[in-house]
């Protein structure tokens, strides 16, 4: 539901007034530059690294089009409320679609889209919140909502800037804080996800400030631009279909179990087991138990070794529209899988991932030196991730097939080497902005065989990785 129409006399004013100054300043860039292009590389390169390529991508408040262009998205369409700035985007950028339309009332345009750009204009308008409903028509449930904005604390240095002729001028503006714009978001029915600081030198040779100094406790509350990611708020699915992957390697004890307790979800639910060299009975109790039983069930031989490999060979031969992994240790209940199932459904996230370190855990369920490592790798993804994950090697985890395939296709971003898949999926998750949301559960002592988990070499490899992801999703 939209808001009413906020053009009273006032508005009208505020928009004219606008409008004029927007156009002095297309024609005034035609000649002039200032300073602000180093600000507009970074924005660039942060944009690049939040969008995906070749996504349908709507910028409302686009000015001259350079950065919408800059995204290369397979559909890209600018909206503008300054004659001059959309005049000059057409002829700067003929291959994308730009439209002269003012932020609060875009019911000319139509068309769904991937992401929603808003740069550089909240601070300018008159109705925030309205511009948020008006988004709404163009959303999908994964639509994502990217925004930036300035900090009231740079009014003083940008003002000196402008009359100093470095900076474009700015009329009055309404320095929101997040806090401000998080609230907007939700009241016009958004979901905000994550939000950084950036932008801590809009300077040459700021490169190390912007990258590195700016991620700092301290440092970061100075940058210039606050940047947020929201979603549509979601809406609860009809009953889909699920399919469990289970790698399977010396749990012979354990499989008898598996199929008496995996309780039966959604439309269909299949189990699909992946055996992995085991040196006990492992595949041949699967195949009887697969013949004992009527429900859904497919079993596999592992050809790579790791869980990675088997638990992507499940997610390949799966059929259901939800994917979820089930240790076969039976360390996490099958019993807690309908949860999983509900949080997903229902909205509550898009990567459910479970989480062992909330409840206390029975007396054999966790080493002591293991328990320190992963609160310490809770701590290290959550500030790499922008997002709270208290528990980065819980095995159960689950998405959506669409998701998970979007994470497959873009795995060559960041390697291909973890052996758990764990971090495969939450990495991947966090470069989709999808909504990652912590399930706690009870983990139990395991009755059968003994864990695959090296807990020095692959406590390095964790290190190694942690290290890698934060060059590739914290310092771009």
């Amino acid at each position: 539901m939209f808001s009413p129409s906020p053009f009273d006399d006032a508005a009208k004013k505020y928009r004219q007034t606008r409008i004029d100054h927007w156009n002095q300043i297309a024609e005034k860039r035609d000649s002039w530059r200032g300073l602000g292009g180093w600000y507009h590389r970074r924005l660039h390169e942060i944009y690049k690294f939040l969008v995906p390529p070749n996504a349908r991508v709507l910028e409302i408040g686009c000015g001259r089009g350079d950065l919408l262009a800059s995204l290369a998205p397979s559909k890209g369409v600018g909206a503008d409320f300054s004659p001059a700035a959309i005049e000059r985007a057409r002829a700067r950028h003929p291959e994308l679609e730009f439209h002269c339309l003012d932020a609060h009332d875009l019911s000319a345009l139509d068309g769904k889209f991937d992401v929603i750009i808003f740069s550089d204009i909240l601070n300018d308008l008159w109705d925030v919140q309205r511009v948020f409903e008006q988004a709404q028509k163009f959303c999908e449930p994964r639509t994502r909502l990217i925004l930036n904005f300035y900090s009231h604390l740079w009014q003083a240095p940008l003002a000196l800037a402008q009359r100093l002729n470095l900076a474009a001028p700015m009329l009055r503006q309404n320095w929101l804080t997040r806090e401000d714009v998080d609230n907007l978001l939700r009241l016009a029915n958004f979901e905000p996800i994550r939000a950084s600081n950036e932008i801590l030198a809009p300077l040459p040779l700021g490169g190390f400030a912007n990258r590195v100094l700016v991620r700092l406790w301290g440092l970061r509350e100075l940058a210039l631009s606050n940047f947020m990611i929201a979603r549509p708020a979601p809406q609860p699915a009809a009953a889909p279909s699920v399919s469990v992957v289970v790698a399977a390697r010396n749990e012979e004890g354990n499989v008898k179990n598996i199929f008496e307790r995996v309780p039966q979800m959604g439309s269909r639910t299949e189990l699909i087991f992946v055996e992995g060299h085991s040196k006990d009975q492992t595949y041949e109790a699967i195949e009887k138990e697969i013949a004992r039983h009527s429900r859904t069930a497919s079993l596999f031989r592992q050809p790579g070794i790791g869980k990675a490999d088997a638990i992507r060979l499940g997610f390949e031969k799966a059929a259901g529209d939800i994917l979820m992994i089930l240790d076969a240790d039976l360390t996490v209940p099958p019993e807690d899988l309908p949860r999983f199932y509900e949080a997903l459904v229902s909205g509550k996230g898009e990567f459910i991932n479970g989480v062992r370190l909330v409840y206390p855990m029975e007396k054999e369920a966790m080493r002591f030196l293991n328990f320190l490592g992963n609160k310490f790798f809770s701590m290290a993804f959550s500030w790499l991730l922008g997002q709270p994950i208290k528990d980065t090697l819980c095995g159960t985890k689950v998405l959506w097939r669409k998701d998970y395939e979007s994470v497959a296709a873009n795995r060559a971003y960041f390697g291909d080497f973890d052996p758990f898949g764990d971090f495969d999926l939450i990495f991947g998750a966090a470069k989709l902005n999808l909504k990652i949301v912590d399930l706690p559960v009870r983990y139990r002592e395991r009755v059968y065989g003994e864990t695959n988990i090296s807990r020095w070499k692959h406590g390095l490899l964790l290190f190694k990785m942690a290290a890698f992801a934060a060059k590739r999703i914290k310092f771009i």
